[in-house]
C-alpha cells in the first residue's frame, strides 16, 4: 500500500465519522473502499479494485455512474445561478420547471411539490404538512402518524420516530411523540388501530410501496387498495414514501403505481437526481394543496435553506430526461425479471437460499439453514456474504433486523443481462466459499 493511500486511511479514521457504519471496524481497518471513479454499474477504488455496484450505492444511482452530461448541466447552471433562496415567494426557473415535470409524471392528482435536500427531510416535511393540514381544517387533534413494522423512513427526528425498525429508534433515548406502528402486511391491523385510538386523533398513515431497508418486502396485491379505502373511510391522509421506489426503480415511474391507488402525499428523493446532487421533496394532491390555498394565512413556517436549490433541480431535470430518453423504466422491468430468474436459479442449486423476491430492480435473497423448514442460522450469514462478495467484485447489502438474514439488491437501472449474470456468478461463488469455510452444506 503506497504512502498516499495509507495517509488517506489514517485521516479517514481520525476525522471522518461515517454514516451508518460500525465505528470500531472503521478504527481497526480503516475505510473498506476509497472510491475514485464510477462508470455505468461499476465503481473503482483508489487501489484499482473494480466492483459492480449492486446497490446503486444507496438505492439511488438510477442512471448509473459517470454521466458527463450531468456534470455539464450542473456547471452550466452554476455558471449562471448556482443557488438563490426560495423563501418569501422568491423562485428560480429550474425549481419551477421541475415541479411542473413532477406533476406531469406523478400518479393521479399529485400536483404540487415542496422541495427538500433528501429523504429524511422529505418524510419529516410530510408529517408536518399533514398535521398542519388538519390544523387548517379545524381538526388540530388529528396528529398521530401511523407507520408499519419493518419500515424505514430516515434518520431525522421525525423520520427516526416513524421508522418501524426498532434498532433505529433505539439509537436515541428520546423520540418524537405521536408515532405508532401496525403490522406491515395487515390492513385489518390498521383498521383495528384506528378504531381503538379514534380516527379523530390520527393525521396520516405512511407506507413504502416496497419496504427497502427493512428487507425488500413486497406488499400483497390487494394491500394498498384496502389501505386506501380505510384511509378514505376514516378521513386519514395516506402518504407514500417513494424515496427508494421512485423514478423507475420498481419498473414503473413510482412504486405505488403497481397497486392502482393514488396517495394524498408522496415523499421522494434518491432517484430524482440519481445521486448527482442532493434533492428530495413531497408532492401533495390537489385536495391538500387547495386546503393550503384556501385556509393558510401569513407565512408557511416550514422551509429548508436548500428547498428548490437551482442547481440540484436542473440536475434532476436532466436525470429525468435521461431516464425517459433511454427507456430505463422499461429496462428496470425487463432486467428485474432477469434478476428474479437469476435468484431462482441460484435457489435451485444452493441449500442456503430460501425465499427470493424482486419487483423491478429491487430484490432480496433470504439465507436459510434449511430450505424445507426455513430455519435460520443462529448467527446471520448475510453480513459474511456481503464482505466476501465485495472481495470478489460485487457490492451488496445485508439486512438482519427482526431475525432476518437477507441480502438485498438494487443495481442501476442501466444494468444489462450480462452484468446480471456476472452478479449471479459472484454470488454463487461467494456462497460456496462461505459454506466451505463454515463446513455447511452449500
Amino acid at each position: 500500500m503506497n504512502r498516499e493511500i495509507q495517509e488517506l486511511m489514517e485521516l479517514d479514521k481520525k476525522h471522518f465519522l461515517h454514516p451508518t457504519s460500525p465505528v470500531q471496524q472503521q478504527q481497526q481497518d480503516g475505510p473498506g473502499f476509497i472510491f475514485t471513479k464510477g462508470e455505468g454499474v461499476f465503481l473503482e477504488d483508489i487501489q484499482g479494485r473494480r466492483v459492480i455496484d449492486g446497490m446503486s450505492s444507496l438505492w439511488n444511482v438510477n442512471i448509473g455512474h459517470g454521466r458527463e452530461e450531468m456534470g455539464e448541466v450542473a456547471k452550466e447552471q452554476m455558471s449562471t445561478l448556482a443557488f438563490s433562496s426560495c423563501f418569501a415567494t422568491y423562485s428560480n426557473e429550474p425549481a419551477i420547471r421541475l415541479a411542473a415535470k413532477l406533476a406531469e409524471v406523478a400518479p393521479g392528482h399529485l400536483s404540487a411539490t415542496f422541495f427538500t435536500s433528501g429523504g429524511s427531510e422529505s418524510n419529516d416535511t410530510a408529517y408536518k404538512l399533514a398535521r398542519h393540514y388538519w390544523i387548517l381544517k379545524g381538526q388540530p387533534d388529528k396528529k398521530k402518524i401511523v407507520t408499519r413494522t419493518k419500515s424505514y423512513h430516515g434518520v431525522a427526528m421525525g423520520a427516526t420516530s416513524a421508522t418501524g425498525l426498532k434498532p433505529f429508534r433505539d439509537f436515541t433515548n428520546s423520540l418524537a411523540p405521536d408515532f405508532h406502528y401496525v403490522d406491515h402486511f395487515s390492513p385489518d391491523a390498521l383498521r383495528e388501530f384506528i378504531e381503538t385510538e379514534g380516527a379523530e386523533s390520527i393525521a396520516a398513515f405512511v407506507a413504502e410501496p416496497v419496504q427497502g431497508a427493512g428487507g425488500v418486502h413486497i406488499a400483497p396485491e390487494t394491500y394498498f387498495k384496502e389501505v386506501r379505502a380505510i384511509c378514505d373511510q376514516y378521513d386519514i391522509l395516506f402518504i407514500t414514501d417513494e424515496v427508494i421506489t421512485g423514478f423507475g426503480r420498481t419498473g414503473t415511474y413510482f412504486g405505488i403505481e403497481h397497486y392502482g391507488v393514488v396517495p394524498d402525499m408522496m415523499c421522494f428523493a434518491k432517484g430524482v437526481t440519481s445521486g448527482y446532487a442532493q434533492l428530495g421533496g413531497v408532492m401533495i394532491s390537489d385536495q391538500v394543496h387547495q386546503a393550503f390555498k384556501d385556509h393558510s394565512t401569513g407565512t408557511l413556517l416550514h422551509g429548508y435553506t436548500y428547498s428548490g436549490h437551482a442547481t440540484a433541480c436542473r440536475v434532476a431535470l436532466k436525470n429525468l430526461e435521461i431516464i425517459e430518453r433511454e427507456q430505463l423504466i422499461d429496462n428496470a422491468k425487463e432486467m428485474g425479471e432477469e434478476l428474479l430468474a437469476g435468484f431462482k436459479e441460484l435457489q435451485s442449486k444452493s441449500n442456503l437460499i430460501g425465499e427470493v423476491r424482486a419487483l423491478g430492480l429491487m430484490g432480496a435473497v433470504e439465507i436459510v439453514k434449511d430450505q424445507q423448514t426455513n430455519e435460520r442460522f443462529s448467527t446471520p450469514l448475510a453480513p459474511l456474504v456481503v464482505t466476501e462478495a465485495a472481495k470478489r467484485g460485487l457490492v451488496l447489502r445485508s439486512v438482519v433486523f427482526d431475525g432476518q438474514d437477507t441480502l438485498v439488491f438494487a443495481p442501476p437501472l442501466t444494468i444489462n443481462k450480462e452484468e446480471i449474470e456476472q452478479m449471479m456468478t459472484i454470488l454463487s461463488e461467494t456462497l460456496s466459499t462461505i459454506a466451505a469455510t463454515k463446513n455447511i452444506k452449500a
